[in-house]
């Protein structure tokens, strides 16, 4: 019987090349990951990266101000379970984060610090609470509680970034975080969002810390202003000079650049704690 005369298709034919899908580093608001509301983008290492602008901030702080009590009322073993999840998702996508260029030592502290601060989260009103001695038929009590919102400038790192964010955290503040070190820091928005923490707790906006932090500064809802990733001490001083409207609470940068390998010790999670003092009559 005749072959068939029918083209056949070449077994060897190059296949067409596929078109990776490039990675879009968004915005972390209120638990999802949205575009700026202004459409800007910026290239940081080939990736198109979101820009945040004044009204993302303003989204920020609102999602941060609704999560605030709920989490505030969570109880310390609770938010110290949800630190110990963040660390084993990060724990889990240790490489990913090495492939974006942190080096290992450096995600492996960043997860030792989320444990560190995990620990500490019943613990913490132990050490700073007190039972005052009065010369009365009272009784004083002192107890330390969470100062609310508070607007984090972030060092670029990995291990800086975890170690403002988690102190704030764990003591039941929620935080906006302007993150110069976009790719890690959304990656590590990632790791927050599937370790159970509740929308709003942690806000991430990506872009420049210079043209967002002055809005964070003068909002009349943020309560206190970590500084520690401003390197600049004249953009310091004048972010200070705008938190004064409101009276919040302001954390200086270091003037020496920070060394976030060392012990923390408290003064992190000290620096967004207020005391609240009781009074009540002894019974006779």
């Amino acid at each position: 019987m005749p072959k068939s005369s029918t083209p056949t298709k070449k077994a060897d034919a190059a296949a067409p090349a596929r078109l990776s899908v490039r990675k879009t580093y968004k915005l972390f608001i209120g638990g999802a990951f949205p575009r700026s509301e202004s459409g800007r983008t910026y290239l940081v290492n080939g990736d198109n990266v979101a820009l945040a602008s004044r009204k993302d901030a303003r989204d920020a702080v609102l999602a941060a101000r609704k999560a605030q009590p709920k989490w505030a009322g969570a109880t310390a073993y609770n938010r110290g379970q949800i630190l110990y999840r963040a660390a084993e998702m990060l724990e889990a996508r240790r490489s990913e984060f090495i492939a974006l260029g942190v080096p290992a030592a450096e995600v492996d502290a960043a997860t030792d610090r989320l444990v560190w601060y995990a620990g500490w989260s019943d613990k913490i009103a132990q050490v700073l609470g007190a039972a005052n001695p009065v010369a009365g038929p009272y009784f004083n009590l002192s107890a330390p509680e969470p100062t609310g919102v508070v607007g984090v400038v972030a060092p670029a790192s990995l291990l800086g970034l975890v170690s403002v964010i988690a102190p704030a955290i764990v003591t039941g503040n929620t935080v906006v975080v302007l993150a110069p070190g976009p790719q890690a820091a959304v990656t590590l928005a990632e790791v927050l969002a599937t370790a159970d923490l509740p929308g709003g707790v942690v806000n991430i906006l990506t872009g420049h810390p210079a043209e967002t932090a002055p809005w964070l500064a003068s909002h009349d809802d943020v309560n206190a202003l970590d500084l520690t990733g401003v390197a600049d001490q004249d953009l310091a001083t004048d972010l200070e000079r705008a938190a004064a409207g409101n009276l919040k609470r302001v954390l200086r940068p270091p003037v020496a650049p920070a060394d976030f390998a060392a012990d923390p010790g408290l003064r992190p999670m000290t620096a967004f704690l207020e005391t609240k003092t009781v009074w009540h009559p002894k019974g006779f």
